[in-house]
């Protein structure tokens, strides 16, 4: 036998013998009733747990620590297991306070501590070991990808304790379409987490940082990442771009194809009407530019930009008409003739109603003046005149018919 471990069972066989006088003098005292105060602990895999054992009222009675299988760590400041990982922190007879460094998976369990009163009172402590998840990695990542083919990428960590959470990003929006599993390794202990996100090709994503993130309690705010950039090749789209709006003759006209696609389509490739550019003096290629000098009427036609990588083969078309400054002029400026027939028709408008409104202001005043004079005789006002000429009238009419 060990000799610490037969020190032990002298200690544990005198406290046999003396335990309940102990116990009697405790009872005076008031210690009887009391029970060691425990707290749980939760610890990061590799890091250190600290086990503190309280009791408010204690008269010289011994406190001890017992590991999950029951073994003694220390009794009172006596250290009883032999591992240099456990050491005591505090020891008097209010508190028993001891320390595990480099914690372990199979350390985790419950704790007990004993106080020897009679009979003997304990409280329990359990140590939690967070099991920290592996750097994640991400499998069935290709670069390029072609745009419309379509991948499957998977992200897996191994070692967490309880089982790690997986997300996937795409620059800075989580993508939510993912298939998670979990399953136990080989100790039985720790999880083995994976998630897959299925991707098809985009030439809009071009750049973009595929992540998977691993969220865990033991990592506290740093979460563990791994990340991906997406290379898309795609095919070339293409535009032309003329330097003017209305080329007309005599002017240079630049046209410009653009081009986007990955790989870059270079060089780019210009006909006319299907055929090639029939005047190379004057219609002149640098790069991506068509250059055509002195315009004419022979320019007119369909000139075409094609671009081309290993995707595939795009083109676009510009028809090009030649005007004449000329007529350009006469449509653009003022028309005269319109103006002056819309002027001359306005004072003939005018003119008629002025002369339609004289004539008849001109025929109401000389009635009235006439009929003013008939009936001037023996009339005090000109009112009365014109009922006396009225009158006069109707006696007239009548005359004349009793003649007839």
């Amino acid at each position: 036998m060990h000799p610490q471990s037969r020190a032990l069972l002298c200690i544990y066989t005198v406290w046999g013998i003396i335990g309940p006088v102990a116990a009697t003098k405790s009872k005076v005292k008031g210690s009887q009733g009391q029970f060691p105060i425990t707290h749980n602990v939760t610890v990061v895999k590799g890091g250190t747990a600290n086990l503190t054992c309280r009791v408010d009222q204690n008269d010289n009675t011994s406190l001890q620590w017992a590991n999950p299988a029951q073994q003694t760590l220390y009794f009172d400041d006596k250290k009883a297991l032999r591992d240099n990982r456990i050491e005591m922190l505090r020891a008097s007879w209010h508190e028993l306070s001891i320390s595990i460094s480099d914690v372990s998976l199979s350390d985790e369990g419950q704790y007990t501590c004993s106080l020897f009163t009679m009979p003997v009172k304990t409280s329990t402590a359990f140590l939690t070991v967070l099991g920290v998840p592996e750097q994640p990695q991400i499998s069935g990542f290709k670069s390029p990808i072609m745009e419309g083919d379509m991948i499957q990428l998977t992200c897996k960590t191994n070692g967490s304790k309880p089982a790690a959470e997986l997300r996937w990003f795409k620059n800075d929006q989580e993508i939510r379409d993912v298939h998670y599993y979990k399953e136990g390794d080989i100790n039985g202990k720790t999880f083995s987490v994976s998630s897959t996100v299925d991707y098809r090709g985009d030439r809009r994503d071009d750049g973009a940082v595929v992540s998977c993130r691993v969220d865990h309690e033991s990592l506290n705010s740093t979460p563990q990442i791994a990340m991906e950039v997406l290379e898309i090749h795609y095919k070339p789209s293409v535009n032309i771009l003329p330097s003017t709006p209305v080329p007309q003759e005599g002017q240079t006209l630049t046209l410009t194809c653009e081009s986007k696609g990955k790989p870059r389509p270079d060089p780019v490739l210009w006909t006319k009407d299907g055929g090639e550019l029939p005047d190379p003096e004057r219609m002149t290629v640098s790069g991506r530019e068509l250059t055509i000098s002195f315009l004419n009427k022979t320019d007119n036609g369909t000139y075409r930009c094609e671009a081309a990588n290993v995707i595939g083969q795009s083109n676009a078309e510009y028809v090009l008409v030649v005007h004449d400054p000329n007529s350009l002029a006469g449509q653009t400026g003022p028309d005269h003739a319109l103006i002056g027939g819309i002027v001359a028709v306005v004072v003939f408008v005018t003119l008629c109603s002025i002369i339609l409104l004289g004539r008849y202001l001109a025929r109401h005043k000389g009635t009235y003046l006439t009929n003013e004079a008939k009936g001037a005789e023996d009339a005090p006002d000109a009112d009365t005149a014109i009922i006396n000429a009225e009158g006069s009238q109707v006696n007239a009419e009548e005359k004349k018919e009793y003649f007839i």
